[in-house]
């Protein structure tokens, strides 16, 4: 069948919703007009038939008399999911349903494999991954999801930029890893004859752009992981970083939790949201209790970095916390909180205080040696954001990127590497600095009320068909 090369369309249905609603029943409004999408219902009672176009904004009843509508019997045999073109007068029928009455319609496309049933959708969750592009239509919850996300990451620029922060980019490709303690993805580029990595976080080039004088930057960034896949970890996701020279932790634990206070009530019409049947609170201000703090509250285990190491990994062996040998206090300390605490937090919690020695970009605690001036945002039992005081001193960067090497060649894959350029950069003077890295993919799961983060990314990592 041939089909047009375009389709001048003049309105959408959200757009003839809003401007005829109010017609009364069983009259026209004598205006016609054209849209386009997707039949997604359709009956014939005879010589009258029904169907329901859907566009990206909504759906409408389409009234088809066979006195009226050329092509009557074809109309009729249009298959579910079939693309079309309708021109018509915007109408209400005696039961009151808003619909446009077709004088004109062209099939535009059509579906060769059949669609699902729009009221029923695809129940199978692999289907819906594979197929995101049937899914869109069929499942109402999953087109409000993604919109909902839209929205999220432009409300975030918007409010970032009223706060004179500048967006910029910063390269996928690394030379070396580096920003997290994560297993990169390699590759190789063939001109340079060199192996690059995709990037497990822009944290180490936005920190050189302080240093070159852009006082406060972000980036929303796209960020690859080479780890495995669960409800909350996905190969590829989306970053919020930004970074902001003269501030320290507790500026950018004010700015974090205001951003997500301003993104519920935006996006949600409250501070109070429901999360997997239960409700969350993310007004401000958040609690802030330390990491070992927590442990006692949670494990009535009153440890730090003094508890002797047989002590610590004996609790290990209490609670069932696999650790290696070379783990260090610090190192202890962060399974203990991981594997006992975090799952427990519901209501947000900035958890500050951890270890220098799992910290490698933190700035040490202005007053309690071994731990850093480091947080992590945590809501229903899952770390949404990372931030700390940045470290500033070149020296001790290095030292810190030398243990990293030292991890690395002990087997340790999710080491940093280590980067000469980042510490020369900071030889030039890094300001004091305060930054964060929010998961934008886990507070859209969050503000949306859905539990596994391929329900968020558009078309998530799937082992080959």
């Amino acid at each position: 069948m041939e089909t047009p090369y375009n389709f001048d369309k003049t309105a959408t249905v959200e757009e003839l919703i809003n401007s005829h609603n109010s017609l009364e029943d069983g009259t026209g409004s004598g205006i016609t007009v054209s849209v386009a999408g997707r039949m997604m219902l359709r009956r014939d009672q005879g010589k009258i038939a029904f169907g329901v176009l859907q566009d990206g904004t909504g759906r409408i009843q389409l009234f088809a008399p066979s006195k009226v509508t050329p092509d009557f019997e074809k109309f009729v045999a249009l298959n579910l999911g079939d693309w079309i073109g309708v021109t018509g007068e915007v109408m209400k029928t005696k039961r009151g349903e808003l619909s446009v009455k077709v004088s004109d319609w062209v099939v535009l496309a059509t579906t060769q494999t059949p669609f699902p049933d729009k009221w029923h959708g695809i129940s199978d969750p692999d289907t819906r991954y594979r197929q995101r592009y049937v899914d869109l239509w069929v499942t109402d919850e999953a087109r409000k999801t993604f919109i909902l996300r839209s929205s999220l990451i432009s409300l975030t620029r918007k409010w970032l930029e009223e706060r004179s922060f500048m967006e910029v980019e910063t390269p996928v490709f690394h030379p070396i890893p580096g920003g997290a303690l994560a297993k990169p993805f390699t590759t190789h580029h063939n001109a340079l004859d060199i192996e690059l990595y995709l990037r497990i976080a822009p944290e180490l080039y936005l920190k050189r752009l302080i240093v070159g004088g852009f006082e406060k930057v972000f980036e929303i960034a796209r960020v690859f992981r080479n780890e495995g896949l669960s409800s909350k970890h996905n190969p590829e996701f989306t970053m919020l970083e930004l970074y902001e020279a003269y501030a320290d932790w507790e500026d950018i634990m004010k700015l974090a939790e205001g951003l997500i206070e301003f993104l519920a009530v935006e996006l949600t019409g409250s501070t109070l949201v429901s999360f997997g049947g239960k409700e969350l609170n993310l007004s401000t201000p958040w609690r802030r209790a330390s990491m070992v703090e927590l442990i006692k509250e949670y494990v009535q285990e009153d440890i730090s970095l003094e508890t002797p190491i047989k002590e610590l990994r004996a609790l290990c062996d209490k609670l069932g916390i696999e650790y290696e040998t070379e783990y260090g206090p610090g190192k202890l300390i962060l399974e203990i909180y991981e594997k006992s605490v975090e799952p427990n937090l519901w209501d947000p919690c900035f958890v500050t205080e951890y270890p220098k020695e799992v910290s490698p970009l933190s700035r040490d605690h202005r007053e309690k040696p071994g731990y850093t001036e480091r947080f992590e945002g945590i809501v229903a039992g899952r770390e949404i954001l990372n931030g700390f005081s940045e470290l500033i001193d070149p020296e001790e960067q290095m030292d810190r990127f030398k243990d990293q090497l030292q991890k690395s060649k002990a087997g340790d894959e999710e080491a940093m590497g280590l980067d000469t350029d980042y510490v020369r950069a900071l030889e030039f003077g890094l300001p004091p600095t305060g930054g964060i890295g929010i998961g934008i993919d886990r507070l859209v799961m969050l503000l949306a009320d859905v539990q596994t983060i391929r329900d968020v990314v558009l078309f998530p990592t799937l082992r080959p068909e």
